[in-house]
């Protein structure tokens, strides 16, 4: 055995080497076959979250009478918003989450009164010392 080694070394070591090129070679042609990253499957999954948010705001029917009164047919809307780029509609979207949700003048009042009782509570209770005439 020890006589075959040195004559065998030589020949089996690139033999090895050449088998082992096509494991070599596998991965990145797996790559380049058109597998989806996770990155690339999470942004086409957030477009269509985007473009089904503007489409939830856009059936409401507060939004679809306030477009009929501007003029705006609701087929035109629709086929703006199909057109929009994966970039316009993430920005659109991000502007209707940043829209105030509602907020009225009597909510604003409701916690300002809220706001008011609680201290003159605690100004009672000897907690705070922010109103003169609970003394």
């Amino acid at each position: 055995m020890k006589s075959l080694c040195p004559i065998l070394n030589p020949v089996l070591i690139p033999l090895l080497v050449l088998a082992s090129l096509p494991v070599v070679v596998a991965p990145q042609a797996a790559s380049a076959s058109g597998l989806v990253s996770t990155e690339e499957a999470l942004e086409a999954e957030r477009a269509d979250a985007d473009r089904e948010r503007i489409h939830e705001v856009l059936s409401r029917e507060d939004v679809q009478e306030e477009l009929l009164a501007r003029g705006v047919e609701p087929e035109a809307v629709e086929a703006r918003v199909a057109a929009l780029s994966e970039e316009e509609a993430r920005q659109l979207a991000n502007q209707l989450d940043e829209l105030p949700a509602g907020a009225s003048v009597g909510t604003v009042v409701g916690v300002l009164f809220l706001v008011f009782v609680i201290l003159l509570v605690t100004d009672i209770l000897g907690l705070t010392d922010v109103y003169p005439f609970t003394r």
